[in-house]
């Protein structure tokens, strides 16, 4: 992320002193969520002195060196896995896990070493007797990065259903249905293969509502969705899924192949789910921060969800109604429909919509939106800002932000006119926040 160091912005009233405000409040929504200050809670949890450790997901690693340093005379064994590059990302002033191996990933699309990592997870969870524990730490990417298919399907056929169902403009709630009736892992089927075992599960939600069954597909818990529920959204967004794949959703749908395990099955008898932060953590991070930099939080809104750019609109119009010093907060996952063929992230396609909606604005606005993950869509990026001279700035250079934005192309758009969010990997998910700010005029 930029650095702004040395100004005092409480009196200020120009878009850099709003920028440099809101990437503040937008990191202290961040640190809000660190694993690393999690210690507390997790010592407030009733651990074996000895358990097997297996986790996926964004902060996976910090998770597992957080346990670790939670119960420094514990013994600890087992493996987690976290998208490629976030081992050479890891904090270095942190300490990073020391028995708890760390594997790497594919994200958003599952690749050869997703599937070799939820192998190796459910042969710990099988190899456990009822006198053993076992921690499961489940974070946002989980889904991919645990990725097995059930038997009789490939890996291709799983990342060409990924693949469809992130362009489509589902919801994660939709993906990760059709995830769990394909994959071995998901909708409950870690905590059936570590049955009679003792199981805790230590979860930082990236979801809407908190939903356990939706977080990481819910490995652990019991699974409300059915083959019937599949089948519906295939039907909805028209996806083109391959023979194989229709073969098992046929077959479960007749009754030959089995639904995940409900919540009253008896493989959960023993199991344990701590949700440990969300969203609404991290808003609350940035509100503290935002009141400590004199702003009014007027407003604040969690769990916003809908297409990337008529968020975008709608929450720039509301920016626009803001008086100064005042500010908007809002937590939550947007889609986007896939229709171009540009690049960037919800994020991004928020605020260039954004943009086109303050091109008339005289204001001293700005609205900003990053993931708390770090990365935004394929990008490199956690997302960006806009501010009323966005579209102005952008046509001085000869660009068009509607043609942009129709092509799905804010990335490129965001880089020319130097709008991009950078953080790097975070270490932590629970979705996006946006702030809008209004400053002295």
């Amino acid at each position: 992320m930029r650095s702004y160091q040395g100004r005092s912005n409480q009196n200020s009233g120009n878009s850099s002193d709003l920028l440099f405000d809101a990437q503040r409040i937008f990191r202290s929504a961040i640190e809000a969520v660190s694993p690393f200050k999690l210690s507390q809670v997790i010592q407030e949890i009733s651990v074996a002195d000895s358990c097997r450790v297996v986790g996926a997901g964004k902060a996976a690693m910090a998770m597992a060196s957080t346990l670790e340093q939670s119960y420094p005379d514990h013994s600890f064994s087992g493996q987690v896995v976290v998208p490629h590059g976030y081992i050479d990302s890891f904090p270095a002033d942190l300490p990073p896990p020391r028995n708890i191996i760390v594997r790497e990933g594919g994200h958003p699309i599952p690749d050869a070493d997703s599937l070799h990592s939820a192998r190796d997870a459910l042969k710990i969870a099988e190899s456990l007797g009822d006198q053993d524990t076992l921690i499961v730490l489940l974070s946002g990417g989980a889904s991919a990065l645990w990725s097995l298919p059930i038997a009789g399907l490939t890996l291709m056929d799983l990342q060409k259903v990924n693949q469809q169902l992130l362009e489509c403009g589902a919801e994660i709630h939709q993906i990760n249905t059709i995830r769990k009736h394909l994959s071995q892992i998901k909708g409950g089927q870690l905590a059936k293969a570590a049955s009679p075992a003792q199981l805790i599960t230590l979860a930082i939600s990236d979801v809407i509502d908190d939903d356990e069954s939706v977080i990481g597909s819910g490995p652990t818990v019991g699974d409300p969705t059915t083959w019937e529920d599949v089948v519906d959204i295939i039907d909805y967004f028209d996806i083109e899924v391959p023979p194989a794949v229709w073969k098992f959703i046929d077959q479960g749908i007749d009754g030959q192949y089995p639904e995940t395990p409900e919540s009253i099955s008896s493989v959960f008898q023993h199991a344990s789910y701590h949700l440990l932060v969300s969203n609404n953590d991290a808003i609350e991070g940035a509100k503290q921060m935002a009141e400590q930099l004199g702003y009014n939080v007027v407003e604040r809104n969690l769990f916003v969800s809908g297409e990337a750019r008529d968020i975008g609109a709608v929450m720039a119009q509301r920016v626009r109604l803001l008086q100064p010093r005042e500010c908007l907060l809002w937590g939550g996952e947007t889609t986007v429909t896939i229709q171009g063929m540009g690049k960037g992230g919800r994020n991004q396609e928020l605020v260039l919509s954004a943009a086109c909606e303050f091109k008339r604005s005289k204001a001293n606005i700005l609205l900003l939106s990053g993931g708390t993950d770090g990365i935004d869509g394929p990008t490199d990026a956690a997302g960006g800002w806009s501010t009323p001279n966005t579209f102005h700035e952008a046509k001085s250079k000869g660009i068009d932000l509607y043609e942009f934005l129709s092509d799905n192309d804010a990335y490129h758009c965001l880089q020319e006119i130097d709008q991009l969010l950078f953080t790097g990997p975070t270490h932590t998910n629970v979705m996006d926040i946006g702030i809008g700010l209004r400053g002295h005029e």
